[in-house]
Order: structure tokens, then sequence, then C-alpha cells
């Protein structure tokens, strides 16, 4: 297979929707809603220039590392990496972005109407501006090579989000975003007192220079204050009151997004404290299993309890990233690969269904789910859609969550056949909690879809193709991972085969 050579190829991920951004908000006024067309195309060619990307690294087998000079003058640094975690987690991050770039074109047009009495074509240069943050903030995460540039990173997510809120959000919307921006920003302070902590020692923030912190007392720390800070924003058992509230209330075409920053902490934690502080993180690997297993059931449960269809999907976020956790916290080679394969998985599945969400919200006007019924009648291609996302998060096959989780607790089980009795209830526990998921990701689909439908939705119509051929996409891209998941395991597999895990 020939590499395909593209110059800053890496750079561009991140360059061409910040340029994307400056365009949409100059002409966004006059071109009204048709502005997002613009931001959707930007994200596409990323997602293709990361697909690229994945062509060269497998052809040559060597990562691809871009180093650049912010400061000549004090050798300041940044660059991009794309390996064998980093890459494919860039490419699901961005293409969830770009699917729900074509989605909010329709979608932010209805929002606008309803919030402000009428159409403002401002507003929409505003939205797709600050809309295309996230990509440049997601991609940004996974392929940076220090530890600054990823806080930056991290909190450039945070600066779109709280915006969002606050502008498109719904019930008592500033309150929330206020909330979201404090806790999150607790998190990223947190992370940044580690990253400190650990610049104090080896004198560098790149993040390969971690490991240099092996044997030092204060690494103990360093992966503490890195772990909670992304726990905290991974809204585990504990410190999960702020997200019910934050993405029940964002505006359902970026809360996809908000679902997959929340399960990024899974990545960040693989590749700092698993990839270069294995050792010093070993102690925290068990308690993590027990955090993940309690925010699994707990979540599941708080799930299950939620009449309103956009606050189900947010409070199913809690549990699901939980998963991810539970695969990780193994500290073996295929549970930490198959949580990271999950997260990726459940970021596709969670933009189906949020999205499905906000198709009802806008379609029906309705949020609560006692109040439908018999929707696949007139919504035939969302409710499509609502059953495949369920058998993505059911882990059904052949969906990719099906390989993701029977990759993911092969490893688990690993670890608790090494371990002792505690270990292996863990893990059998940890199984029995995945059928929680059955229940509430196909209930739902069964209230709003089936039975008989009121007499005040019988006029209700399928949304635009331009809301549901994006969510197809996304649909056949978890086909050809669950029928296919090598696609992404030879990349897992390559990575973490470097890493001390247990096999």
């Amino acid at each position: 297979m020939i590499a395909i050579d593209i110059p800053y190829l890496l750079l561009q991920t991140i360059v061409v929707p910040l340029v994307s951004a400056l365009i949409v908000a100059l002409v966004g006024k006059k071109l009204g809603r048709h502005v997002g067309w613009i931001s959707a195309a930007s994200l596409v060619y990323t997602s293709i220039l990361l697909i690229l990307a994945g062509v060269k690294l497998y052809s040559t087998g060597r990562p691809i590392l871009e180093v650049y000079t912010w400061s000549p003058i004090i050798n300041i640094e940044f660059g991009f990496l794309a390996d064998g975690l980093s890459l494919p987690v860039a490419f699901i991050m961005n293409l969830v972005c770009a699917a729900c770039a074509f989605y909010s074109i329709h979608y932010i047009e209805h929002r606008i109407e309803v919030e402000y009495g009428e159409d403002r074509p401002a507003l929409h240069a505003v939205y797709h501006a600050i809309y295309l943050l996230f990509s440049v903030g997601l991609v940004g995460v996974s392929l940076s090579t220090n530890l600054i540039e990823l806080y930056l990173f991290v909190e450039l997510c945070l600066i779109p989000s709280y915006l969002m809120i606050d502008l498109f959000g719904y019930i008592d919307r500033e309150r929330i975003a206020f909330m979201y921006f404090i806790w999150n920003h607790i998190g990223a302070s947190l992370f940044f007192i580690g990253i400190i902590l650990a610049f104090l020692v080896t004198g560098s923030f790149l993040i390969t220079d971690l490991s240099g912190l092996n044997g030092n007392p204060l690494a103990f720390w360093v992966c503490f204050a890195i772990l909670v800070g992304w726990l905290i924003k991974m809204a585990t058992f504990g410190f999960h009151v702020w997200l019910p509230y934050a993405h029940g209330e964002h505006p359902t075409s970026i809360a996809a997004i908000i679902a997959t920053i929340v399960g990024l902490g899974n990545y960040v934690i693989v590749r700092l404290l698993i990839q270069e502080l294995f050792e010093s993180f070993r102690p925290f690997g068990f308690p993590l299993m027990i955090l993940a297993l309690v925010t699994m059931v707990y979540g599941a449960l708080l799930t299950i309890a939620q009449d309103d269809i956009k606050r189900l999907y947010a409070c199913s976020t809690i549990s699901q990233t939980a998963y991810s956790l539970l695969g990780i916290g193994s500290m073996t080679l295929l549970g930490v690969t198959g949580g990271v394969f999950y997260f990726l998985s459940h970021s596709i599945g969670k933009c189906i269904l949020f999205s499905v969400a906000g198709i009802v919200l806008a379609q029906t006007g309705l949020r609560d789910m006692r109040k439908m019924g018999g929707l696949a009648s007139r919504m035939p291609i969302t409710a499509i859609l609502a059953i495949t996302g369920s058998m993505i998060l059911s882990a059904i096959p052949p969906l990719s969550g099906f390989p993701a989780e029977l990759i993911m607790f092969t490893g688990i089980f690993v670890q608790g056949t090494l371990g002792d009795l505690t270990k292996l209830i863990v893990v059998m526990i940890g199984i029995f909690a995945t059928f929680l998921t059955t229940i509430y990701t196909f209930w739902p689909v069964r209230r709003v879809f089936f039975g008989p439908l009121p007499e005040n939705l019988k006029d209700v119509k399928e949304a635009p193709l331009s809301m549901t051929v994006p969510l197809l996409i996304l649909v056949l891209t978890s086909f050809i991972l669950g029928v296919y998941p090598n696609v992404f395991m030879q990349f897992f597999n390559s990575y973490a085969n470097l890493l001390p895990l247990s096999r």
C-alpha cells in the first residue's frame, strides 16, 4: 500500500477548523443557516486527512510525528503524534463532530426560532464558529505531545461547551452553564496541578518524559491529581451530580460531543498513566475498577428512573463511560485496548441516540416519553437509528459494541483469574451490570416508537435527510468495526504491545 505524503498533515487537522471558524464568523450573517455547510465541509476534509494518516501509519508501521517551534528565542515547541492509540481516537471524535455539524444545520435553525422567536442569521454564525472549536480541542487532545499543549486543548473544549449551553440550551441554561464550567474547571485544575508536580521533578512538559517520575515518591501524587481531575470530568460516582443537568439541557446537536468529551478521560489515562507511569499507577488499578463498577450500576439505575428522553441518555453516559474505566483498571492488554475501543464505540452509539432525542424533540416538541408512542409509523428512519444506536450500546452484533465489549471483558477476566476471589467477583458483577444497559437503551425505544400513536402526534413527519443521513453513516462505521474490528485493533495492538501490560 502506497503512503500518501501530505505536508503538515496533522497540523492541518487543527488549523483548517480554526480558519473555517474565522470564515464562518465573517460570512455567517449573510449566509444564515447555510453557513453550516462550511463547518461541515471542513470537518469532512479533516476526517479524510486522518484516514490518510491511518493509511500512512499502516503502510510504514511508524508513528507520524510533527514538531513545530513556537518561539525559537526561548525554544518553545509543540507537536502532534499519530500512533496506534491517538489516531483511532482522533478519527472517531472528528467523525462524530462532522456528523453533528451536518445534523446542526437544521437543528439549530429550529432551536433559534424556538428560543428567540425568529430566525436570526447572526446566531447561525455564532453557533457554527463556536462549534468548530470542539473539533480543534478534541483532536488536539488526542495528538498532543506535551502536557501544557494537552491542557490547553482540554480547556479549549470547555469554552464552547459553556457558551453553547448559555446561548442555546434549554431549562435554566445560565445556571447550568455555570455549573458545567465550575465542575469541569475543577477537574482541569487538578489535572494542571499534576502537570506542574511532574515538571518539578522532570523539568520537562513532554509526555514521554513523564516516565522519569517512576521511582520518585512524588509520582503517586502526580497520578492521584491527574486521575482525580479526570474522574471529575468523567462524572464518575461521587462526581456525577453535574452531568444529568448539563447534558440534559445542552442543545442536542452537541450533546453527543459533550458525551465524547466526558469519555475522553479514558484516552488520557492510558496515554499518560498507563503508558508513562505504569508502575506508579498500578496501586490505583483495582480501586479504579471498584469505582467503575459502582458508577456502572448507579448510572444504570439512575437512567432507568428517567422519563425525559434527553435526560435519560444523559444519565446513561455516567454508566457507559465507566465500562471503559473497568477495562483500563484491569491493566491487561485486552482490558486496556478493549476499554479504549469501547469508548470509541460508545461515542458513535451515543451520538446516534442523542441525535435521535433531538430529532424527536424537534419534530414533536416533546421530551416526556410518557406522552409518546407509535412514532415508528411516522418516523421510520429515526426509529431504525434508535434501534441501531441501542444495539451499539448494548453490544449486540454485528455492530461495534459487541467486539469492543468482548475484547474488554476478556482482558478483565484475565485480571480476575490471575487475582484473588474479590477481583473475580468484581468481574462477574461487571458482566451482570451489562444487562442493565439493554434495559435502559431499548426501553425508551419501546416507549417512543412503538405502541399506540397519540392523536396529537398523527401529523408528525420524518426529519430532514441532513439530520438522518450523517447518523446512518455512523451506523455504517459501527457496522464495519463490528464485522471487522481489526480495522482498529491492529492499531491498538501495535501500540499496546509496547506497554508492560498483563497478557
